[in-house]
């Protein structure tokens, strides 16, 4: 039976099944899964695979990113729809300066998982140097395949550690999707999250800011001048993230989309004549 037949005659059974399973979205669900499986015993596999728990993105082996398909393999952070809201400010800021900068904007997507934001925002940019990093193996190995069409690099790796020296002044946007949820409240999670994503894309220690800190510290070590530094917190944490800008030397401000539940917190590094992008 082909793929097309066996869409036909069993779309309802696998809508079905998946609500069953408590899929609230199980029409829209089953018509991406028939749309991905090659055969008809692959989107069986996957309908089962789904009804178990396994979270959409995983059964595909893709998610829909700022329009594009990002690969994401089994286990890695499955890039968040309301993320896509740091990315287009990231963009801006870009188009904002690029035409009299004449030159590749410079990024660095910091705790990568997929890769998708710097993927998605290179996509959007006629020339860019993207770096992308993660501690996480499996992230770094599933980056690499979303990065390659901008000629990314991807480094495994704790934070800045891994990546090249070279780099250090010249970052023009740092892209840092860092875990936000408080240790305590990493079991609060939906399943999908908390059974099948890496506990390091999620935990962000005690009070949710402890890699966050992090990153703040060092962050003027590699941005250009007048770069710029971009993560998503929760509206809760907006001032304790702010206090962290600050106290880096960087220049805080924080923009929301009430509609997306995004809160995106922009530190921009002064620098010596903020001559960056």
């Amino acid at each position: 039976m082909s793929v097309s037949a066996f869409s036909t005659s069993h779309h309802s059974s696998i809508v079905t099944t998946l609500r069953a399973a408590g899929c609230v979205f199980a029409e829209d669900e089953a018509e991406l899964i028939l749309s991905t499986a090659r055969t008809p015993s692959e989107a069986a596999a996957m309908v089962e695979r789904r009804a178990a728990g396994l979270p959409l993105e995983h059964v595909l082996g893709w998610a829909e990113f700022r329009g594009l398909r990002m690969v994401v393999d089994p286990g890695v952070f499955v890039p968040r729809r309301r993320t896509e809201f740091l990315v287009d400010r990231a963009a801006e800021l870009v188009d904002r300066a690029a035409e009299p900068a004449g030159r590749a904007a410079v990024v660095v997507d910091l705790c990568c998982g997929s890769g998708a934001l710097g993927a998605a925002l290179a996509a959007g940019l006629a020339e860019v140097e993207l770096y992308a990093a993660d501690i996480d193996p499996a992230a770094v190995r599933c980056a690499r395949r979303n990065v390659a069409h901008a000629g990314g690099e991807v480094y495994e790796g704790d934070l800045y550690a891994p990546l090249p020296d070279a780099l250090r002044g010249r970052v023009d946007i740092l892209l840092a999707n860092v875990p936000y949820v408080p240790s305590e409240e990493v079991g609060l999670l939906p399943a999908e999250a908390r059974v099948h994503e890496a506990r390091v894309a999620l935990d962000g220690g005690a009070d949710g800011l402890d890699v966050l800190r992090r990153v703040t510290e060092e962050a003027p070590a590699w941005l250009a001048p007048g770069g710029h530094l971009l993560f998503e917190t929760s509206e809760g944490q907006v001032p304790a993230a702010v206090d962290a800008v600050e106290r880096a030397g960087l220049a805080a401000r924080v923009v929301s989309d009430e509609e997306g539940y995004a809160t995106v917190v922009i530190g921009t590094w002064p620098g010596a004549g903020a001559g960056g992008l």
